[in-house]
């Protein structure tokens, strides 16, 4: 006897298939990261990441005005700083008229209602490469956590909406919001890297930021002692919900597609917006095959953001935001 039921007439037409989607997507649901560095005129392409740029502070203003025209409303900016500006204290990472202080202010002056979000880890200004403070061979937290604080504040008082702190240190959620409540900014966001895992997959940012750990005999050459164990799933949730008690508005699980498993956890855990970033290595891996004719590049980014969408997402931080929206506008 022939079943009853036959879920295949639910997948019929595109007509049906598209009324009874249970996942959707939209430019809304996307964040663009972006790179600045000093300089005039300068769009350079990265290259371990193909068709993604550093922008100076000129060019990022026709970038964001791009990105706010194809209906995504949020840049997380990062920073590659001048080598002669970093050292092991942090010092340009409170700078005022620093890089990243004058982005925000750029960003904001070009297209104000943009949500301005911007990474708050001490790895971009570090002769060292890492997250915080270096003594003795480890990586300090608590006078880390000192300078992330004021960090985050000059962020504030620069025009970010939110500060996105990166670094993992204990404790700095806690600090940042104190610190930005004590002077006034209450309105001021905190999207938290709450899970945020010791990855394979960050080669190709830190090459665009010239951020990768330095290596040495007496410093660790990689950042497994503050990012989470890639074996780890249910510390996640303890990390988050620390983040959560501490005052975080938003909490992020980085990486994205190998983590799916983490972000249902803490869709089911948590009543509060969380973020994926889907980072370097995953958009490089999809250049890379895609260059070679492996895969349908366009096809392979729309299923990847659905399945991490569909995972429990709200927010997706995707070097490939702007080829998504446009691939959604075209549908």
């Amino acid at each position: 006897m022939y079943p009853l039921r036959r879920n295949r007439r639910l997948r019929a037409t595109q007509a049906i298939r598209s009324l009874v989607q249970e996942t959707t997507i939209s430019p809304n649901d996307f964040q663009t990261p972006l790179f600045v560095v000093e300089g005039k005129n300068i769009k350079d392409e990265i290259s371990s990441m193909p068709g993604y740029y550093r922008f100076s502070l000129d060019r990022l203003v026709e970038e964001v005005k791009l990105i706010w025209s194809l209906g995504i409303k949020s840049v997380l900016l990062f920073v590659k700083v001048e080598h002669h500006l970093k050292d092991n204290k942090g010092t340009e990472a409170i700078n005022p008229n620093g890089l990243m202080q004058r982005a925000i202010k750029t960003v904001k002056d070009a297209v104000p209602a943009m949500l301005v979000m911007t990474d708050v880890a001490l790895d971009p200004y570090s002769i060292f490469g890492h997250d915080g403070i270096v003594e003795k061979g480890k990586i300090l937290n608590d006078a880390s956590v000192d300078i992330l604080s004021q960090m985050a504040l000059s962020h504030a008082q620069a025009g970010a909406d939110f500060v996105a702190p990166s670094d993992m240190m204990d404790g700095r959620i806690l600090a940042i919001r104190e610190t930005l409540e004590h002077e006034g900014y209450y309105d001021t966001g905190i999207m938290s890297y709450s899970a945020k895992y010791a990855s394979a997959f960050y080669g190709p940012f830190r090459d665009a930021l010239d951020s990768a750990p330095v290596d040495t005999q007496d410093i660790p050459k990689d950042k497994k002692t503050y990012q989470m164990d890639i074996a780890n799933r249910t510390e996640a949730i303890r990390e988050t919900q620390m983040d959560i008690d501490e005052g975080a508005d938003i909490v992020m699980v980085k990486p994205g597609l190998c983590y799916l498993d983490i972000v249902r956890d803490l869709k089911n855990t948590f009543d509060i917006p969380i973020a994926v970033y889907q980072v370097s290595g995953e958009y490089a891996m999809i250049k890379a095959a895609a260059q070679r004719g492996w895969l349908d590049e366009n096809a392979v980014i729309m299923e990847q953001s659905m399945a991490i969408k569909r995972a429990g997402a709200d927010i997706i931080s995707s070097y490939y935001s702007k080829d998504i929206a446009r691939l959604i506008a075209n549908l």
